[in-house]
């Protein structure tokens, strides 16, 4: 947004809001929502408090986008609880099955390429989950147990070192062509 376009967008929004943290927070991405119900955003301010007190690395997303990817991330752990589950039954092939579920895949690596477009280190760290999960499999399929719970370990150990390094940045269209030099995906990924 250029500087003439910045002032004529504040004082619509000043105007429309009548209050200059209103305006300031309007202009800076809140909804009309939140900015109409506080006088000073304090959701919005609150927000980015919270924000700057994370020092993981953003991963940029539109908002479907993170959503996909927070439903992926809860069904990877309901697969974790179903391998446990199958583990202290020591069934081998239910394990095999769910830890296929999670494992790499072509389809997997398109969507953890394009999640982390705009995040260095984040696909690698995405499909090195996918690739070690592969390893509960093998493990399952020659039944040996201290070898899938050894897997698993190294897997989940993936998971707490993504959540730890990086964290989901919600961004608009924009903001998505602009870090990422491709346009927006239409539908989920």
């Amino acid at each position: 947004m250029n500087r003439k376009t910045f002032i004529l967008a504040t004082s619509f929004v000043l105007a429309v809001y009548g209050h200059p943290a209103r305006a300031q927070f309007a202009s800076e991405g809140c909804s009309a929502e939140v900015v109409a119900s506080c006088p000073a955003c304090a959701t919005c301010d609150a927000q980015r408090t919270l924000d700057g007190m994370d020092t993981r690395a953003p991963v940029p997303l539109l908002p479907m986008m993170a959503e996909h990817q927070k439903r992926n991330m809860r069904d990877h752990l309901l697969a974790v609880q179903e391998i446990v589950a199958a583990l202290a039954a020591d069934d081998f092939a239910a394990i095999e099955k769910t830890a296929g579920r999670i494992g790499y895949s072509e389809q997997m690596g398109q969507m953890c390429a394009h999640m982390g477009a705009a995040a260095p280190g984040f696909t690698d760290k995405a499909l090195e989950f996918h690739r070690t999960a592969d390893t509960i499999a093998a493990a399952a399929k020659v039944q040996d147990r201290a070898a899938v719970l050894k897997a698993l370990g190294a897997t989940l150990q993936t998971c707490t070192g993504c959540h730890a390094t990086f964290r989901q940045q919600i961004v608009d269209e924009a903001t998505w062509n602009r870090m990422t030099g491709m346009p927006a995906p239409s539908t989920h990924p």
